[in-house]
């Protein structure tokens, strides 16, 4: 079992998705190929980044603040970022992958604990060259000890996270974003994503 974890922001935009109601996410690693499912209609919307910056004909960039009052009922996205959504493609071997982010935290370690997994990898993206960086390597610290049944100060979480993070694009994120991102435990589902003809699909999966 495998949670890749993406904190700021790509698996936050997706959880967000899924809370607005959309249906499903098609998680993708490369920018024509989001374009080309999009355009042969599997998902109507393409959302994602690179380096930080909403790619040209996208909908929308890897923002969970841009898309927080927009309603997705029934829809599939296709997302694409830098790091995060590749990670997921390269673990899709494992047995079972979430995408992890602090908002899904608690129903992440639900989710694990269910599975009853002897191993469970806690994968840290990062940034670029698949250096981790210091958010994701602490959800994955904080996941860590909540699934060992530990008690983590949770504002504290917050302030290391909000004061420690050191990747290149932090400084242009935007303070609604910071807090979307922050906002640990917002959902009540864990991001769970399969392998389906071939895509890798991600839903919300509620204990």
């Amino acid at each position: 079992m495998a949670v890749i974890i993406d904190v700021f922001r790509a698996f936050t935009t997706a959880a967000v998705a899924l809370s607005n109601g959309a249906e499903r996410i098609v998680m993708v690693g490369d920018l024509d190929e989001a374009l080309a499912l999009r355009e042969s209609g599997l998902g109507r919307y393409c959302m994602g980044e690179r380096r930080g910056v909403r790619p040209d004909r996208f909908d929308f960039g890897n923002s969970p603040a841009e898309i927080a009052g927009r309603r997705f009922d029934g829809e599939t996205l296709i997302q694409t970022t830098s790091n995060g959504t590749r990670g997921i493609l390269a673990a899709s071997r494992a047995a079972r992958v979430y995408a992890g982010a602090l908002v899904t935290a608690e129903a992440t370690v639900r989710a694990v604990r269910s599975g009853a997994a002897a191993e469970v990898a806690l994968v840290a993206m990062g940034e670029k060259d698949w250096v981790r960086t210091e958010e994701d390597d602490l959800c994955a610290l904080y996941l860590r000890a909540r699934l060992l049944g530990r008690s983590p100060d949770r504002e504290a979480l917050r302030r290391l996270v909000e004061t420690m993070s050191s990747r290149s694009d932090t400084a242009t994120l935007s303070r609604e974003d910071m807090d979307a991102c922050l906002a640990i435990d917002a959902f009540g589902f864990a991001v769970r994503v399969r392998t389906v003809g071939g895509l890798q699909i991600a839903t919300a999966e509620r204990a």
